[in-house]
């Protein structure tokens, strides 16, 4: 049963098709298998910080559904914004880069002075909701996208790609040191190197730039007693368990309660009994103990698979901004994710990155649904582009085929001519 009988069946129950209709895809105008992905993860992740919050939100705020309620405020906020940037033609960051690049500064200085402090640290405003330094990331791969795609036919050139490189990550990362929030600033400093290495840096000067971000890492840990004491208890606990950090060695317990299918969801008692922040920065270990290795391993391909659109996406983009953009906002979700599962469970040292689409937190939820509509809006006009062109070759087809039945037979031309003789 083909395509031909079912266009006959369509007619006769008065459903008329376009011409060629059976032999052109349906195009849904975006990549739909990044939207199903992200859509799998947000509503995985609004399950986990109900699951992870209700007793510490009792406990703190006598409302069991408060950071649940507020992360659904956030996520209809994120779902406005995913919206608009799919809507808005990419090429609009050109313009904006800049504007954006200042107002984050200004934020990230601001907060030096009127944040609020929480933990020894301040980061945010409206008790934490919005963070400076969330916002700067996604910011950082904008303004750094526009930057090296304006200046690609000049990165040769040390004093126009190096050093003016060295110099806004040092200005971003300063501010967000100041803070301090170091798993932001190592986070800043990836993305250079990674924007650099996109845009297809001369390896010299990749080499230079690592070069310089290691020894970056080098004195603040001699300078900086928290990188230190976190860099230290880090090594301690590879070489000994037992020595690793309490809220590691308290997550690796979640991991080893979970098993292979968990304990199922909201039957977690590690988050009852001294997990820190089991909502925010430890919510992957909830997960762990929730749903196990085979639920934990899932949300792994969630991230992967959100890396394999994005890179798929920059792959078909004719535009050098587009590929950058793309490529780089699915490497940086990606990035945020396996710093924050890599501290649960021991792999990299302790920092408090969140964990994409999953941990309580407005700021962090916002900007990575902004950044998915980003690429969303990359592959509208990936497929526009593709849709154009595959008119124009059935235009031209159809000419060439209009032109064939138009020609005279060459028995009649022949004849034609010996007349004229």
């Amino acid at each position: 049963m083909g395509t031909g009988f079912i266009s006959d069946w369509l007619k006769k129950i008065g459903v008329e098709l376009p011409e060629n209709s059976s032999t052109r895809p349906v195009r849904l105008g975006f990549d739909v298998p990044l939207v199903l992905i992200s859509t799998a993860l947000v509503i995985f992740g609004l399950l986990m910080v109900y699951s992870a919050s209700w007793d510490f939100g009792y406990q703190f705020k006598d409302n069991p559904l408060f950071y649940f309620e507020r992360q659904v405020s956030w996520f209809l906020l994120g779902s406005v914004l995913l919206v608009g940037a799919m809507l808005v033609r990419y090429q609009i960051w050109i313009r904006l880069a800049l504007p954006i690049m200042l107002v984050t500064i200004a934020s990230l200085l601001l907060v030096l002075f009127i944040g609020d402090e929480r933990h020894g640290a301040v980061r945010g405003f409206s008790a934490g909701s919005y963070q400076p330094s969330e916002v700067a990331k996604l910011v950082m791969v904008i303004y750094l996208s526009v930057w090296l795609y304006n200046k690609r036919e000049q990165l040769k050139d040390v004093s126009f790609g190096l050093f003016p490189l060295a110099a806004i990550l040092g200005i971003v990362g300063g501010l967000i040191a100041l803070e301090p929030d170091w798993s932001a600033v190592m986070t800043i400093g990836l993305l250079g190197i990674l924007m650099f290495f996109l845009v297809g840096a001369e390896l010299r000067q990749m080499i230079a730039l690592i070069i310089l971000g290691v020894g970056f890492g080098y004195i603040v840990y001699l300078i900086i007693p928290t990188a230190r004491t976190r860099i230290d208890i880090y090594w301690a606990g590879v070489v000994n368990l037992l020595a690793a950090h309490p809220h590691v060695q308290r997550a690796l317990e979640a991991f080893y309660n979970g098993g292979w299918i968990g304990v199922g969801i909201g039957k977690s008692i590690t988050k009852l009994s001294g997990l820190p922040f089991p909502h925010t920065d430890s919510i992957f270990a909830v997960v762990g103990e929730e749903v196990g290795v085979l639920g934990s391993s899932l949300l792994v391909l969630g991230y992967l698979g959100i890396l394999w659109r994005g890179l798929r996406i920059a792959g078909r983009t004719q535009d050098q901004l587009g590929r950058m953009l793309a490529a780089g906002l699915a490497f940086w979700v990606v990035m945020e994710a396996f710093i924050n599962m890599g501290v649960m469970v021991g792999l990299l040292p302790f920092a408090g990155n969140a964990l994409p689409f999953i941990s309580s937190g407005g700021s962090n939820l916002v900007v990575m649904m902004m950044s998915i509509g980003i690429i969303l809006n990359i592959s509208r006009q990936v497929e526009q582009t593709e849709e154009k062109e595959e008119r124009s070759f059935d235009a031209i087809v159809d000419l060439r085929r209009w032109d064939r039945r138009r020609r005279v037979p060459r028995t009649v031309r022949a004849a034609s001519s010996a007349r004229r003789r």
